[in-house]
Parts: structure tokens; sequence; C-alpha cells
């Protein structure tokens, strides 16, 4: 751990350009990394914070396909709203660049050449799926089938969005073309690898015998599961037409794979930051005093922890990550959140149906946010949190303290008088409060720093309640000036404080506090060391709602649009799916299937979906592997009727041999039933004709 860095390179994973930006990317990776990089330019750190569209990976090319445009396109029309929408929320990167920019083809072209040349690669020819019917090979995101680890059937070639799990495309059982829907041949081509598994001894002192148990629990433990595991070497080329081409001899129609390409995108940005600064970039990223940071989702984990810091080791020159705290999930009203089936709540459009309100999200996302666990958004929370927390906790504490200095004082900070115990107690419980939420911060817990924050606001409001000006300015002027004055130190810590969590809240604060009128401007050490933040004779501005109620009309219109989200993918999925192709009677005939009935079930272990069978199919006890766990419990199975496909050939799935197959048809609310047989008086083995 870098104790005391010179400066602090901030990188937030590149979204995707094939889609714009929903509350599920913001909580997991760009709030907290803004929240994290805000916090250490107050606390006078030299900070890159660098991010940028990524696009050239695979669902690019889907979407392209998708829209009937080219891929350029769709990343032009993309990148320019996320970077807008990013802008508009406030997420202060210094830089937001694209890994089509001249500077990162170079770059990446430059580093690939460079572990090129230092024999860090190893070539080989190897088989890999093919789409005849396209005339392609099938890289990644091409390919969907069965996950050999959970046995989801819709995993992608590079990954299992169910399990997490990394896996090369020909790992899959069952493969299909996304392009075609046709099943892929195998057909030999020739790729550069990065030979993992001669980082596996360095990672393994780096990371599980290192001082990276300070990283969170879900990093480390994937860390590990993947090094205890062993690593194998790691494809960093692709067969496509969409990327950047692979800058050696005998590598044409190749690019780099986007896992090699992307995070490199973390470097170009920051080169192109640097030049338009006049600043050197190598110290950034080279440099022993600088503290190096991905923020991410989890499922990029390997990416960042395993594959580039390989990269980087490799290269020889460059600095590794820190720490890469990665976040959980974040569902919305129950379900994940999914482009495909627009359940999300994107920011474009919050950004214009909730206009001026960027900090109520950025507040809602992060005290909901998916630390250490998938956490769920619903609009009931959203609304509460305002109305109840926001409006009625901090906006109601700073209007009562704006609204009387300006009654009492015409807004002129009171010179107070000796301070009572009920004083220095508030004053010294204020004082604490930058450190603690400090602390927080530093360790990654921005849903513990912003909880703190919110409880100065909380003193304020309790100060006041105790201490009632309203009632001692009828009584005592002396003592309602010290009230007051106590009162508006706690408002201007709030608009320090708060900066790194609701930076258009501070700024408005700031603002009507006259923070910019002052000969020094308030700063977070300040409040710690009890430096008057608003001086005696200082005068404030008028009051200004900091926070606005949400009613309920617009939380409806807002699930009332998921509701119709919900109703147009039901309707699709209710869509009776095609005749498949023309068969002989003979083709049919070949078919094995019998009435069975299940007399035995367990969970398969570590599984999400996989229940152990055992089937008496009359002619044998035999068991059957079937993805139903989700719907169906062990113990309300055992007895059933079923079908079964009785000839199907054998097939392994995590080391249990599955010897046949029970037919399931799934309802339009995607619910799996059994397919049963007319079972009144038909014994088991009883052939289905």
């Amino acid at each position: 751990m870098n104790l005391n860095p010179k400066r602090y390179t901030i990188t937030a994973a590149l979204p995707y350009t094939n889609g714009p930006v929903h509350i599920g990317h913001l909580a997991g990776v760009y709030v907290p990394a803004d929240i994290y990089a805000r916090y250490q330019r107050i606390q006078g750190k030299d900070v890159a914070f660098v991010c940028g569209s990524d696009e050239h990976g695979v669902p690019i090319t889907l979407k392209a396909k998708k829209e009937g445009i080219t891929p350029q396109q769709v990343v032009d029309k993309y990148h320019a709203i996320i970077k807008q929408s990013f802008q508009d929320f406030g997420i202060s990167f210094d830089n937001y660049s694209r890994t089509s920019a001249k500077i990162h083809h170079e770059t990446a072209s430059h580093f690939f050449r460079e572990l090129y040349e230092s024999g860090k690669f190893i070539e080989e020819i190897t088989e890999q799926l093919y789409d005849e019917e396209a005339g392609q090979f099938l890289a990644d995101r091409f390919v969907i089938g069965t996950c050999p680890k959970c046995g989801f059937e819709e995993s992608y070639g590079d990954q299992c969005e169910n399990c997490g799990t990394s896996h090369n495309a020909t790992d899959l059982i069952n493969p299909k073309s996304a392009i075609s829907g046709a099943t892929p041949t195998l057909k030999e081509t020739k790729h550069w690898f990065l030979p993992l598994d001669q980082y596996q001894n360095w990672l393994q002192e780096w990371i599980i015998k290192g001082h990276k148990k300070d990283w969170k629990t879900n990093v480390y433990g994937q860390c590990k599961s993947w090094i205890d595991d062993g690593l194998r070497p790691r494809a960093v080329t692709r067969d496509l037409d969409w990327g950047i081409p692979v800058p050696v001899e005998g590598a044409e129609g190749k690019v780099l794979y986007v896992w090699f390409d992307a995070p490199i995108g973390y470097i170009s940005a920051t080169k192109e930051w640097a030049k338009l600064k006049g600043k050197d970039w190598e110290p950034y990223w080279k440099s022993e005093d600088t503290k190096l940071l991905h923020f991410i989702g989890k499922d990029n984990i390997v990416f960042h922890c395993i594959i580039f810091p390989s990269m980087l080791k490799a290269e020889g020159s460059y600095v590794v990550p820190d720490n890469v705290p990665a976040n959980e999930f974040l569902n919305l009203e129950g379900n994940k959140i999914s482009t495909s089936k627009n359940w999300a709540v994107w920011l474009h459009e919050y950004l214009e149906e909730f206009p001026g309100q960027q900090d109520v999200l950025r507040y809602v996302l992060t005290a909901n946010a998916p630390e250490t666990k998938d956490n769920d958004f619903t609009w009931a929370d959203f609304q509460a949190r305002n109305n109840n927390e926001l409006v009625a906790i901090f906006g109601n504490f700073i209007n009562r303290v704006v609204v009387l200095t300006n009654k009492y004082y015409d807004g002129v900070v009171p010179k107070h008088s000796e301070f009572s115990e009920a004083d220095l107690q508030t004053l010294k419980e204020l004082q604490a409060y930058p450190d603690v939420i400090a602390s927080s911060i530093e360790r990654y817990r921005f849903r513990e720093a912003q909880m703190e924050l919110m409880n100065v606001a909380r003193l304020g409001n309790k100060y006041l309640a105790d201490e009632e000006p309203w009632k001692s300015i009828k009584t005592d002027e002396d003592r309602t000036k010290t009230v007051m004055y106590i009162a508006l130190q706690i408002a201007s810590a709030l608009a320090v404080l708060s900066e790194p969590f609701l930076p258009f809240t501070s700024e408005k604060l700031k603002r009507i506090l006259g923070h910019s009128q002052l000969d020094s401007e308030p700063i977070w050490n300040d409040i710690t060391l009890n430096t008057e933040l608003l001086p005696t004779g200082h005068t404030i501005g008028k009051g200004e709602l900091l926070f606005s109620k949400i009613e309920d009309q617009q939380i409806s219109k807002q699930l009332d649009k998921l509701q119709a989200s919900k109703k147009a993918n039901e309707a699709m999925n209710a869509t009776v799916t095609p005749q498949k192709d023309t068969i002989q009677f003979d083709d049919f005939t070949k078919l094995d299937m019998r009435v069975g009935t299940i007399i035995e079930a367990e969970k398969m272990p570590k599984a999400k979906k996989l229940l152990i069978l055992k089937v008496d199919t009359g002619i044998d006890v035999r068991t059957i592997v079937s993805g139903i766990a989700e719907n169906f419990t062990p113990e309300e199975i055992i007895g059933k009727k079923v079908t079964v496909l009785v000839n199907l050939a054998p097939r392994a799935l995590r080391g249990v041999d599955s010897e046949g197959m029970i037919l399931m048809t799934e309802t339009p609310e995607g619910n799996l039933v059994f397919v049963n047989p007319d079972t009144d008086g038909v014994n088991n083995g009883a052939t289905i004709n």
C-alpha cells in the first residue's frame, strides 16, 4: 500500500459505446470514483482522473449489425451521449477520451510491439470457432452457449454473466453463433498469447502473499481463486475487422483483443490529458510515488487484477495498481438491469426528467451502493431518501440557519458570547467529522462516509432544536447570537464536507454563505483545527431551497415507463418460436422418449441452476443433470412423472455424467414447466410416439 503518494492516477472502467450510461454503471463505478477523486483534490493532491469510451468491443459490431449502420456510427453516437451525460452529471474526469482516438491507436500499438519485440508473447495456431454461414471466426460475444462451470445456457464466449467465470469460446457447451444462429465449426487460426502462467508466481507474491488483503473481499477472493486454479496463456489478438490492427507482419485481418486494448486506454487518456496541460504523463504511470487505482464493477476484476497487471509487469516500466475497489451489481425494482430489455434508468433521460437534481441521484446511489453485495434501486426509496433525508434533514437545517440569520441580523454573522458546555460539545463533535469522513473515503467505504456527512446535518438540527433560538431571541439576544454563530459554522462545514458527494449542492451552499467573498475560503482541515469558518461581520446571501420535494406523480411516471418496458418484453417473448427446419420421419423415429419418474433429487454443489436427478425410466435408473434449480426445489419434484429423452449421448456437466434430457417448456413469464405425458395408467418406460 502506498501510504504517502505524491500523485494519484485514478481510472474508471471504460464504458462500452453500444448504449448510454445507466444507474448500474453510476453506482458501481463512476460515482464512487468521482467521490474519491474530488476528495483527493480537496486535500491538495495531484490527481489524474481518467476514463474514456471503449469502442472496439464485439458488442459494438453486434449493435451496428442490429441497427444497420457502421460500427463507427455506433461509437460516435453513444460516445457523444455518454460524454455529455457524465459532464452534466458532474463526474469530474480530468480527461474523458475514446479508444478510437489516434493517440490511443498509437499507444496500444506501441505497447503491443514492445512486448512482441522483447519476446513476451507466444505465437500459436489454434482451433477457433468459425461460422460457415457468416464466413468469419467467432470471437467472444459472437458466441453464446452453456457455461461449463454453472450450466447457464446464455453464457458469452468470453465470460458467463451468471457466475462471473471467464473462459474461452471453445469451452462453451452447445455453442451457437450470435450472428447467424448456426452451430459453429472449428478452424485453425494463428494468434498471439500473453503467457499468464509465467506470471503465476509473481501474482502469488504480489496479491496472495503480499499486502493485498486490504483489497475488498470480493476482489481478493476472485483473484485467489484464479491464481489457485492455475493461470493459462491468454490470447491478445482476435480475428475481426473492427479494432486496432495487430501491428506486426503476418497479422492481416486480426485486431488487438479488446481486453488488451481497453485498459491501455487509461494510459492513452493520461497522455492526451498531459499533452493538453503541458505536463509529463510518465510519472502518473511509472513513478513509485504514484498511487494507481482502478474503479470497476465485479465483472471486470480478473482483467484489472490479473491480466492488465501482467501486461504492465511484462513491459517492465509501469507501476501496478495499489487497489481495485470493485463493487457488486445494482438491480432495479427487483430485477437485473438489462440494456437489451430496456430495464434501466438511463442517465441522459434522468437528467432531462429531473433537471437540476443530479445530487439527489448521486446521494441515493451512494446511500444504496452495492459495495459488499448486490443491492436494489427502487423509485420509492429514491423518493423517500430525497424527501426524508435531503429535504427534511440537510435542506431543513440550512434553510432554518439562513432564514433566521437574515431575519435577525440582516444576513450578518453575529458576534458570539462565551460558549456553554453544549456549545463546546457541539463544536468538538463537528471538529471530529472531517477525519471520520476522510477515513471512510480512504477505505473506499463511501456509503459510510456519506452517512457521516448526513450526521453533520443531524448535529446541526439537534443543536437548533435543543437551543431554540426562535425562543431565546425574545429573552436573551446574546445567547441567540452565539447559537446562530455556531449554527452558521456547522452550515459552512457542510458546504465543505459535502463537495465530494453532492458537488452541485456544495457549490450552491458556498454561494449562499458567500465563501468566495472571504479572504480565505474554508477548507477541509479548517474544520478540524477549529478555525473560524464564517467570521463575525461576514454577510451571507438570501435563502434558497437546496432540495425540492419529489411528488408521487413523478415517481408514478417512472414506474409506468418501466412497466411499459416490461410489457414490451413480454409481448416480444410471447412471439411463437418459428418452425425449425423440416426433418424426415426417420429422423423423428430416432428419438426415444419415455415416461419416467424422478426418484431422487439434489442440488449440484456450487451451481446455481443445476439439479442432479435419479430417474426411473422403466429400462433403468439413470442420472440426469437438469438446469431447473431456480424453478424447483429437490423436494417438490421427487415422484414427478416426466418425459425423458433416453437415447441422448451422455455429457459431463461439472464432473457428473448426464444420461439423458428431461423435456421442459417455458411460460410467457419465463417459468419452466415439465412437458408431462398423460400418465393415467401409464408405467415408467412407456414410449411416447
